[in-house]
């Protein structure tokens, strides 16, 4: 019976992965799977650059509107459905795609994770309280001197992820990123890891536009459809929470955008940060096609690459 493979195509926001993942879907003839931590829920499309119908090409997408941002979703459920649907899919593809720029999940589905240990009360109150006086700077200034290897690579808007690695930390009274560190599990499908990445300018200002069309498809109203839900983990992302300011009328709307831009770029500097630890993952340029499907081919039967896109 063939090995199975799982083929990742990660990298930062605006880079290209879904047309990449796409095109190696029709190509291998198997499905996709988003491991994009926030185009699971139904109620977010623009502001989570979700592909439209039109780009997937009629490719079978898996965890895309697959949740509602009501549910309380993390990386634990993710891996536990996401396993449970790729066992299915194995039966039927030797090749799954799986695809998206949240390194976290990525790494759930290729190793899974350590048990970390559980905050108790007291200490879950004292972030609570920090969050609460302080707000994000103080849960971020706290974080640096507690572990500043995950500082480095964790997406630093989000308040819900810093204060779980904060609670790691205080009840483990040791850095959560040395927690993370131990066995992989094992997995019944081996791994080919495709890291993309480009020259900071190009990729930069790709970012840009991407923001400058967002808003032209309608970003705006669909922050407005959400501002009750605003609370929500799932809403605590860049794209959303500057607009959110924008109607609290703490900004303009010329800054927010700006600020969307800015703040997706550094987004973008962290998720490479995040993929470059990893040694398994080989880099190419987007537009490497061929140069890809070869190395696929290599590491599923080594001294015989061949194919091309067409």
């Amino acid at each position: 019976m063939p090995a199975k493979h799982l083929i990742i195509v990660a990298g930062p926001t605006a880079i290209g992965k879904t047309a990449l993942s796409v095109a190696l879907a029709k190509h291998y003839h198997c499905p996709v799977l988003s491991a994009d931590s926030r185009q699971f829920f139904k109620e977010m499309t623009i502001g989570t650059a979700k592909p439209t119908e039109e780009e997937m090409q009629g490719v079978k997408h898996y965890f895309i509107d697959s949740h509602s941002i009501t549910e309380e979703y993390n990386v634990g459920k993710f891996e536990t459905e996401a396993l449970a649907l790729l066992e299915q899919l194995f039966q039927k593809h030797d090749k799954i795609i799986l695809t998206g720029g949240s390194g976290l999940y990525i790494d759930a589905i290729c190793k899974g994770f350590d048990e970390l240990p559980e905050a108790d009360a007291e200490i879950r109150e004292q972030i609570s309280t920090l969050y609460k006086n302080e707000g994000l700077p103080g849960l971020q200034n706290l974080l640096q001197k507690l572990d500043p290897d995950y500082y480095s690579s964790v997406d630093l808007q989000n308040p819900q992820r810093i204060s779980r690695a904060l609670e790691v930390c205080l009840a483990a009274g040791a850095p959560y990123s040395t927690l993370r560190k131990g066995k992989s599990n094992a997995r019944n499908f081996k791994t080919i890891k495709i890291g993309l990445n480009t020259d900071r300018e190009i990729l930069y200002n790709r970012i840009n536009a991407r923001v400058d069309i967002m808003m032209e498809q309608g970003l705006l109203k669909e922050a407005e459809n959400l501002l009750p839900y605003r609370h929500l983990n799932a809403l605590q992302t860049v794209g959303y929470k500057e607009l959110f300011d924008f109607f609290d009328k703490k900004t303009d709307l010329k800054t927010a955008v700006e600020l969307i831009k800015q703040n997706t770029r550094r987004f973008a500097k962290r998720q490479l940060t995040w993929f470059r630890r990893d040694a398994e993952m080989k880099w190419f340029a987007p537009e490497q096609g061929n140069a890809i499907i070869a190395y696929i081919d290599s590491s599923v039967i080594p001294g015989e690459a061949e194919g091309s896109f067409e």
